[in-house]
């Protein structure tokens, strides 16, 4: 039980492999909890049912474990107040939204898309960020009933002071002011029933009895639209603290399209999850050279809140492998580095299942890490010569990866069969022979054309890593072309 009253809470949206940056977040709020002795939830925002699905969840679930962290509620082992997951807590959000219709701090709104996106369409042309303009906020009650009596849509929308600023205090940021013209009049409640997210935060916030919300600083401007949420219903509001992003080196935001950034790319690679929590730790403390190398529990001891910086967080990855290589030297017996090394191997079927599509291809054991030791390697570090083979042109390869790497996102269930009916698809779309779309992906992927089958080697390897290779090919063969090859 909580000895002090502190309730925090990761609540990340299963749309797609878990991101580091998720990691970072829940880390801190881990730790703030554990520096508290303060309980640490997981809730799941599931709200966008169009790109939320259960296998994406499982990954949440299973990389947040894989990182060591432990909930004390979630939607894996329940408790007091949940569901923990949104779309099991559908039918709790109506009344709250019916709330703030009759209290008149909110409205109907029967806007079609395409009006709002004309009506967002001539903002950006008049120089104007777009927001909505208020085309229904005026409606009379006699009207929003017939509308609605009549079956046609509508969403709630909130209702946003005229003048004035939204005033309050953030624990990383200090005292913020955000005038009220510049916050929109968001939507609360979808046509289909289901909350946004804004809606469902504050919400599940409230009733979850959370005291300090811990998150990206990508929200920040969000906080008046959660504050006035918190004042109309006249709820206690939490504590807020908004980190700062992690970064590239060039200060530019962490993104997979920049730089690998789902956990799934870093346990594919073989890092430990000792090293990556190590690593992510740092950036909420100030420590001496010498110091760097800190179990969770270290970390939560050294952990203060009260002295986090607003600079952004630098995802070096040559700290990470420095401290991934420490760890694995200095932290782990040859015992337990041997079990790692299997663990590692074993992970997600990768070994047992180059086994069983190599055991058909081979004369001898011995060619055993030629034929599959493309699936255990970090990087294939290939050149232009790896892809001299392939009859393609260099303008043709940077088409078809800049083609399959984007499609391939759009996949929802990664497995074998989905990867092929996707490259099928591509081939059909693009006018191209299927041979000739899967030529320079082999390579990709394995850096040899003479290879196991490529649909399950995709499936073996995981979307971050195919992602990762296929940026890598893309870039290699770009520079191929011009050269008349």
């Amino acid at each position: 039980m909580t000895t002090s009253g502190v309730r925090v809470r990761i609540a990340p949206s299963p749309t797609g492999e878990p991101h580091v940056g998720t990691a970072y977040i829940a880390l801190f709020n881990y730790l703030f909890a554990k520096k508290h002795g303060g309980e640490f939830i997981l809730r799941i925002e599931d709200t966008d049912a169009n790109r939320s699905t259960p296998e994406f969840e499982t990954k949440v679930l299973d990389a947040l474990k894989w990182c060591g962290l432990e909930w004390s509620e979630g939607p894996d082992i329940g408790g007091p107040y949940g569901p923990y997951r949104q779309s099991d807590r559908k039918d709790m959000y109506q009344p709250y939204a019916e709330e703030l219709l009759q209290k008149g701090h909110a409205f109907r709104c029967f806007c079609t898309p395409e009006r709002l996106t004309e009506m967002r369409e001539a903002q950006r042309a008049a120089g104007k960020p777009p927001k909505y303009d208020g085309h229904c906020l005026n409606l009379s009650a006699e009207e929003v009933s017939s509308r609605v009596a009549s079956g046609e849509a509508s969403v709630v929308r909130m209702k946003i002071p005229a003048e004035g600023s939204c005033d309050f205090h953030d624990g990383v940021y200090g005292d913020v002011s955000i005038p009220w013209d510049s916050v929109d009049m968001q939507v609360l409640m979808k046509a289909d029933g289901m909350p946004t997210y804004h809606m469902a935060n504050v919400v599940d916030d409230h009733l979850m009895k959370i005291t300090h919300v811990a998150r990206g600083e990508e929200w920040l401007a969000s906080v008046p639209k959660h504050i006035l949420l918190y004042r109309y219903f006249e709820w206690d509001q939490p504590v807020f603290m908004h980190l700062s992003l992690m970064r590239n080196a060039d200060k530019s935001k962490l993104s997979k399209r920049k730089n690998p950034t789902s956990i799934s790319y870093y346990t594919a690679l073989g890092y430990i999850p000792e090293a990556l929590m190590n690593f992510l730790g740092l950036f909420f403390m100030q420590i001496g050279e010498g110091e760097e190398l800190l179990t969770i529990d270290e970390l939560a001891a050294k952990f203060d809140p009260e002295s986090l910086s607003k600079a952004g967080a630098i995802f070096d990855i040559q700290k990470l492998d420095w401290l991934n290589g420490r760890w694995l030297r200095e932290k782990l017996s040859e015992e337990e580095f041997s079990q790692r090394v299997l663990a590692w191997a074993m992970e997600n079927s990768r070994l047992q299942e180059g086994l069983r599509l190599s055991h058909s291809r081979i004369t001898k054991l011995g060619e055993l890490p030629d034929l599959m030791g493309f699936l255990l390697k970090s990087d294939l570090n290939l050149d232009a010569s790896a892809y001299a083979k392939i009859k393609s042109t260099p303008e043709e390869l940077l088409e078809i990866f800049n083609t399959v790497q984007p499609d391939l996102e759009k996949i929802l269930e990664w497995n074998v069969e989905s990867i092929e009916a996707e490259l099928r698809a591509i081939a059909e779309r693009t006018g191209k022979k299927l041979k000739v779309i899967l030529a320079p992906m082999f390579v990709a992927m394995s850096g040899s054309s003479r290879s196991l089958p490529l649909f399950d080697s995709m499936a073996i390897l995981g979307r971050a890593v195919v992602r990762q290779r296929l940026k890598l090919a893309a870039k290699t063969v770009a520079t191929m072309v011009g050269s008349g090859k």
